[in-house]
């Protein structure tokens, strides 16, 4: 229920039949009445009103009364006729406002009544409205009251089912998840088993083929040992002669080199011209450098003999001759003539 539906329902009186409404009407009906009472009243019907004669009396000496014509008494009566009349209607008038205020202040208080009247009513309709109220909202709380209560117990019915129903899920659950795990372990232990059988027909056959590898081995170790014992024996053979060869080799080059080094160092005593100033204790030592064609490549003072002039005499001998004598078999040439050193000594030439 609503605010709005609230007040309508304490005041229980349509708009149009409120105090200020009744007020307005009775004022309306009274001056309908007083001003029909007006019109319908008619001057001849009425008794004629009370005629108030007055004397002013003055202090003032008389004076000589005028002469009063015969033919002036009519106007005088017409006047006072006239005047009665005026007198009456005023009369009349205030007879008719005594009346209309009378009945404006019986409607007044009637409109008064009935205001405390309706007021008294509406005020019994209130406590009445109020107490209605009041009880409807105890039984809206009530059953309200009633409500949450069946609501709480219904929550707490369906908990407990919704609790029953989950613990029997679970249940059912770990029913089918221990089977599962069951079946798992069977199948775990086929596996297992399965594996460890392939795993031993594995490794016999692995054992086998490991006997049968190192009865392969040994009979291919022998027969590489014979092989290779044949073949020390042959390259012990080729390598006593290689090395027979090489040292005849070696021999033949030793002595085609003694020769061609004799050839140098004859060709370097003739182009030599030590200086006046040269000692037998100075030595020059000289790196010379050959090309394939005998021709000089490069030469360096490898050791000094502290005579400038006794180096630059070394250096000039080797530098002038345009080919020098080399064997014609290349192993020798680049064994012994590619890169050697020489000693220019006044004494010798080695």
């Amino acid at each position: 229920m609503t605010g709005h539906e609230r007040e309508y329902t304490s005041t229980g009186t349509p708009p149009w039949k409120s105090p200020v409404a009744l007020s307005v009407l009775l004022h309306l009906l009274v001056m309908g009445i007083a001003l029909a009472g007006w019109s319908w009243t008619s001057p001849d019907h009425e008794p004629p009103p009370r005629s108030i004669s007055a004397r002013l009396i003055t202090q003032q000496e008389p004076e000589p009364s005028p002469v009063v014509e015969p033919v002036d008494q009519p106007d005088r009566d017409d006047q006072r006729r006239a005047e009665e009349k005026r007198e009456a209607e005023a009369e009349k008038q205030r007879q008719q406002e005594e009346a209309r205020r009378a009945a404006e202040q019986k409607a007044k208080e009637e409109a008064q009544r009935r205001q405390a009247e309706q007021e008294r009513k509406q005020q019994q309709a209130q406590a009445r409205e109020k107490e209605a109220q009041q009880a409807r909202e105890a039984e809206a709380a009530r059953q309200k009251a009633e409500a949450e209560e069946k609501a709480r117990e219904r929550r707490k019915a369906e908990e407990e089912k919704r609790q029953q129903e989950e613990a029997r899920r679970k249940a059912e659950e770990e029913k089918r998840r221990q089977e599962e795990q069951r079946k798992l372990e069977e199948q775990r232990k086929r596996e297992e088993a399965e594996r460890r059988q392939r795993e031993e027909e594995a490794r016999k056959e692995a054992e086998r083929k490991r006997l049968e590898a190192e009865r392969r081995l040994r009979e291919q170790q022998l027969e590489a040992q014979a092989e290779r014992a044949a073949q020390a024996r042959e390259e012990e053979a080729r390598l006593q002669q290689q090395a027979a060869a090489a040292r005849a080799r070696e021999t033949q080059m030793l002595s085609e080199s003694e020769k061609y080094q004799a050839l140098i160092r004859e060709r370097l005593s003739q182009a030599w011209y030590p200086p006046s100033s040269a000692t037998e204790e100075m030595t020059a030592r000289l790196q010379i450098t050959l090309l394939p064609t005998g021709e000089l490549a490069g030469v360096k003072l490898v050791s000094s003999s502290g005579n400038t002039a006794f180096d630059n005499s070394a250096l000039s001998a080797v530098q002038s001759l345009n080919r020098y004598p080399i064997p014609d078999e290349r192993d020798t040439f680049e064994r012994y003539f590619r890169q050697f050193t020489i000693e220019f000594n006044p004494r010798r030439l080695k």
